[in-house]
């Protein structure tokens, strides 16, 4: 049950919404208007071959997420 931003092409709010199968039927929570669009989410990309992480998991600092740079060595 993936969670997905949309942002209402009426009013311009942004906001997010469960979604259980496809995202016909999603209202905007300010004005109710149907015209929204999904907006891509900063949570599923990769960035080069590695995923990034907004955490800094495993020691790395959050700049580099692999142990490599002058902050973290």
């Amino acid at each position: 049950m993936p969670i997905y931003e949309f942002e209402c092409e009426s009013c311009g709010e942004t906001f997010e919404e469960l979604v259980f199968g496809s995202a016909e039927g999603v209202k905007c929570r300010k004005c109710g208007s149907p015209k929204v669009r999904r907006l891509m989410s900063a949570f599923g990309f990769k960035s080069g071959s590695k995923f990034v992480s907004s955490g800094s998991g495993g020691g790395a600092c959050s700049g580099c997420a692999g142990g490599t740079c002058s902050t973290c060595h």
